[in-house]
């Protein structure tokens, strides 16, 4: 409507011209209008099919964005679905390297548990073994102030005999003795074994076998330790057996033999009362 106001106006100007003059330029303001009001339909009907086609296009370039952000989110669901899959596995993975690990340390801990228990009884076990060898090995004793190798049978044999005597079982003694001087003949025990041998006997009032055993121990070691006890024995047991006779030469020749010992001192003594 604008663009038909200028034609009008200067149709108003030319009404005061010659009416063909007037005629022809109304004509032609007329002929420019249709002109331009149809040019005018034609440009606006280009637009809207332009503003149509852009409006398709639009909702086109929109449906595939849309679609596009949907796949995105589906591809996306999808990677979520499977990294979450992959987060599970991981996981029941790492669970079961942990149960195997914990397995392990329990073998590990068992198998110390049991090296520790193999090594205490093999430890046992060899302790075992050398204290049955030192019982199989000769050991070092001394007896009566001499010092000699012993086997673990003749020096259990010797300590029980003699066990036998300090509890005042002169019997069980004496034939635990007399056993052990026939078992062991050669033994270093020999002489000690024949001292407290009389001495049992003696105790048992056995006096003749004891002067045996005192005289056999004086005849074959002269220097031992107890020889002037086992003299002094003799003179007892040859009073016991009412002989002051030998007895007085008993002690006589003790006290020379042994002038220096304790048992002289008390065979000295002896003679004194001896009538």
């Amino acid at each position: 409507m604008m663009k038909m106001t200028a034609p009008l106006t200067a149709v108003t100007h030319l009404l005061h011209r010659p009416r063909s003059i007037v005629k022809a330029l109304v004509c032609a303001v007329l002929l420019a209008s249709f002109a331009s009001a149809q040019a005018s339909l034609l440009e606006d009907d280009e637009a809207r099919k332009a503003i149509l086609d852009l409006r398709q296009r639009v909702e086109t370039l929109r449906k595939e964005h849309d679609a596009q952000l949907v796949e995105q989110g589906r591809k996306a669901d999808e990677e979520n679905t499977s990294l979450r899959r992959s987060l599970v596995d991981l996981q029941n993975q790492i669970e079961g390297l942990r149960a195997e690990l914990a397995r392990l340390r329990g073998q590990d801990e068992q198998l110390q548990r049991d090296v520790a228990e193999s090594q205490r009884r093999l430890s046992d076990a060899a302790a075992g073994v050398d204290a049955r060898l030192r019982k199989l090995e000769p050991s070092r004793v001394t007896v009566d102030g001499r010092e000699f190798l012993a086997e673990p049978a003749e020096q259990r044999d010797f300590d029980t005999a003699l066990a036998m005597v300090k509890k005042g079982e002169f019997a069980a003694a004496q034939t635990l003795f007399v056993a052990f001087i026939n078992r062991y003949g050669i033994s270093e025990y020999r002489n000690s074994a024949l001292f407290w041998l009389g001495n049992a006997q003696y105790a048992t009032r056995d006096y003749k076998e004891a002067i045996i055993n005192f005289r056999a121990l004086q005849g074959q070691t002269p220097d031992y330790v107890r020889v002037p006890e086992a003299q002094l024995s003799i003179a007892n047991c040859q009073l016991e057996l009412k002989d002051p006779k030998a007895a007085r030469k008993t002690l006589e020749d003790l006290i020379k033999a042994y002038p220096q010992s304790d048992a002289a001192a008390a065979a000295k003594d002896r003679l004194a009362h001896l009538k």
